[in-house]
């Protein structure tokens, strides 16, 4: 049979809690070049850094199963490329909490551009991270 599973506002709101709990204070948004790994477990391999941003603070705050997130400071590209996705680490720089897509348009992180350039000032001006009812 396949699955049909159907969660309460209070099973939403508790799971995007855990995520903000989860990814802790001071994570960290890195955005790559390159194709997304499988899975936000898969190692990083072949794809370039682009950029690190800092969150301040706390992840994010969540009301009715959207997480706005907390700042994010704004900081100078290491690398040119595409972007192609991002993963967000926690503080330590290593425990990985989630990936996604980037682009210009329908992806998981929208940007005015998808080229970054060495040097380049990035910066995130919003964000918000949005778990459906279902």
């Amino acid at each position: 049979m396949p699955s049909n599973l159907k969660y309460s506002n209070g099973t939403r709101d508790a799971q995007q809690q855990g995520l903000i709990t989860y990814a802790g204070t001071n994570c960290i948004i890195r955005i790559y070049d390159g194709t997304q790994p499988a899975n936000a477990n898969t190692a990083i391999t072949t794809q370039t850094l682009l950029v690190s941003l800092p969150v301040s603070g706390a992840f994010g705050t969540d009301s009715n199963g959207t997480i706005t997130l907390s700042t994010v400071t704004s900081a100078s590209a290491v690398a040119t490329g595409t972007a192609g996705f991002f993963r967000i680490v926690k503080s330590d720089g290593t425990t990985v909490v989630m990936d996604g897509s980037v682009g210009t348009a329908n992806a998981d992180m929208i940007l005015n551009t998808t080229a970054i350039a060495n040097t380049q000032t990035v910066t995130i001006s919003s964000g918000t991270i949005i778990r459906a009812n279902q």
